[in-house]
């Protein structure tokens, strides 16, 4: 078995996250880390035994690399992942991938241009409640769905926004929905489909910050079905993060990894048995402490990546799929600052 060797950029709490996914693969092996300067990419080499390159464009050069994740401030992840597809190297990237679309085109048709994989990192993703919750909807459980929705009522303290980057358009490109909430505005358009238009409000209530705190959005999805999107770091003390679907069929309701409800009018041999095992409350972490949130999925995303690049498979989160959250995101901005709905013309959400 091939062991891949990674390199990983970036060195805050979310490159600690990724050396501990890397270290937790047994065919995986971390060679390298770097960072912006501040120290701590040197305390993590010695911390994870791996070594400290001094920048990016060192770590590039590095023939030992076959893949780096980019852990960086969400506006830094285009120039590192362009290089790394002139450097041969494959990339795995935090969400968002970056935070603008043009910046997200130059970084897919570099590793297109190239012939190396681009990811993105959605690590919610990868939990059996939400592969059980996907299969529903394409099994049509749910019969005509009438309402979808996501729910991110999320608390972050005034000292998680003293790093500078934080709540700042240039770097974080945008606040509470580009940074948190960014995760179930994936869940919710890969679970339920396309989204046809929306409208939103944005709002800055409860941090001095440059970005938005909270955010809220109406949606019709071009199944017909409407919904709508809430996401906040100024709930305090900060709530599990929940999707709901509902239809003519049925009624499933998740929050964190756990299953609240799951009813169907039609049930099957297996219903009784999934409300019984995800029923429990698993700590999934983040709604106050995002240092709280476990690795494990990380590392699923990550063993994901390698498969895809080890058999020549589609990676499930390539770069054109990782792009559609961001354009949902992006698409509420516009529609709170313009006072107007957002309607997806060229809509690259579908698949």
């Amino acid at each position: 078995m091939k062991t891949w060797n990674f390199g990983i950029i970036g060195s805050g709490m979310v490159a600690d996250f990724h050396a501990r996914s890397i270290q937790h693969l047994s065919n995986a092996r971390l060679i390298g880390i770097c960072g912006a300067g501040s120290g701590r990419a040197a305390l993590m080499a010695k911390q994870y035994n791996c070594r400290e390159f001094s920048d990016y464009h060192a770590m590039l050069q590095s023939r030992e690399i076959d893949i780096v994740t980019i852990a960086t401030p969400s506006g830094m992840h285009m120039e590192p992942a362009v290089e790394a597809a002139l450097q041969g190297k494959h990339v795995l990237c935090e969400k968002p991938l970056d935070i603008s679309l043009e910046r997200i085109d130059t970084m897919i048709e570099a590793h297109a241009k190239a012939g190396t994989r681009l990811g993105g990192i959605f690590n919610y993703r990868f939990t059996d409640t939400v592969h059980l919750l996907k299969n529903a909807v394409d099994e049509g459980r749910f019969g005509t769905i009438t309402h979808a929705s996501v729910h991110v009522p999320w608390w972050r303290s005034d000292a998680y926004y003293e790093h500078k980057w934080r709540g700042t358009l240039k770097l974080d490109g945008g606040g509470a929905m580009m940074n948190q909430s960014i995760h179930m505005v994936d869940m919710l358009q890969y679970v339920v489909g396309s989204i046809d238009s929306l409208y939103a409000y944005t709002a800055t209530l409860g941090h001095d910050i440059e970005a938005e705190d909270t955010a809220t959005a109406i949606l019709k999805f071009k199944n017909k079905a409407l919904g709508s999107i809430y996401g906040s770091t100024a709930s305090f003390p900060g709530q599990p993060r929940r999707i709901e679907i509902t239809g003519t069929k049925g009624t499933a309701v998740l929050e964190d990894n756990n299953i609240k409800v799951w009813q169907f009018s039609v049930e099957t041999k297996n219903d009784e048995e999934i409300r019984t095992q995800y029923a429990t409350n698993e700590h999934a972490g983040g709604a106050a402490d995002p240092s709280a949130i476990p690795f494990e999925l990380h590392a699923k995303n990550i063993a994901a990546f390698i498969s895809a690049v080890e058999t020549g498979t589609p990676f499930e989160i390539d770069g054109n799929e990782a792009r559609k959250a961001v354009e949902i995101v992006l698409a509420m901005y516009t529609s709170a600052k313009e006072n107007r709905s957002f309607e997806f013309k060229n809509n690259t959400q579908t698949p």
